[in-house]
Parts: C-alpha cells; structure tokens; sequence
C-alpha cells in the first residue's frame, strides 16, 4: 500500500509540475530532501523562489487536500526551506509557499498558503 501511495504521489507531483510550468514557473527540483524532510518541488515564479506542496484526493472523505498541510507539515517545509535557501546562496531571494491541491483532476494552486513557521 506504501508504495502505491508513493507512486501515486510522484504521479500527481509530475502534474502538477507541468501545471505549474504552463502557469510560468520554472522547476528548480523536485523532492528536495534533507534530514528535516522533504519539499515536493521547488520553482522560480518570477521573483520569487516557491516551495510547493503538492496534495491529491480521490474523493472529500478525508477533507480537502489542501488542509492536510497542517501546522507541522508546514514547520517541517519551512526549516526545509530555510536549509535550501542558505545551502544555496540565496537567502536574498523572496520566497513563498504554495499548495497544489488535486481533488481527483481538479487542480487549485494557493500561493502564498502560509507564511514562515520557525523554531
């Protein structure tokens, strides 16, 4: 089951890659790991350097995608950001954080769907 739900995941991570691409971000990477966690992809939308989750849903049973990006998840995606920005040299980049929610093919994006958690 883990690895189906892994695959799945990388699927819609894919998707919503190139949705983000026709939108006119460029993808710097994705799943960018470190000890902390994970970031599903990492793009440029302009002046901005964007950390995005990706979240899907066949149906609403468990809520929409978008609110499984809690608190935590986003404490975890904000020090991944943090260690990617100055492992990288660019700390003088405005970043932001978006959520890109599949609810079976219906994609939204939220930009700017949090702010910086620290600590």
């Amino acid at each position: 089951m883990g690895e189906n739900k892994r695959q799945t995941g990388t699927q819609y991570e894919k998707k919503a890659g190139v949705y983000l691409e026709e939108k006119g971000y460029e993808i710097l990477e994705y799943n960018f790991r470190c000890r902390i966690g994970e970031i599903d992809i990492i793009a440029k939308d302009g002046e901005y350097l964007v950390f995005c989750e990706v979240k899907y849903r066949s149906d609403l049973k468990s809520g929409y995608p978008a609110e499984a990006v809690d608190k935590k998840k986003q404490r975890i995606i904000s020090k991944c950001a943090l260690y990617y920005i100055t492992s990288r040299g660019m700390s003088d980049m405005a970043c932001r954080f978006d959520v890109i929610s599949f609810e079976g093919e219906q994609v939204t994006v939220y930009q700017n769907a949090f702010d910086y958690i620290g600590g």
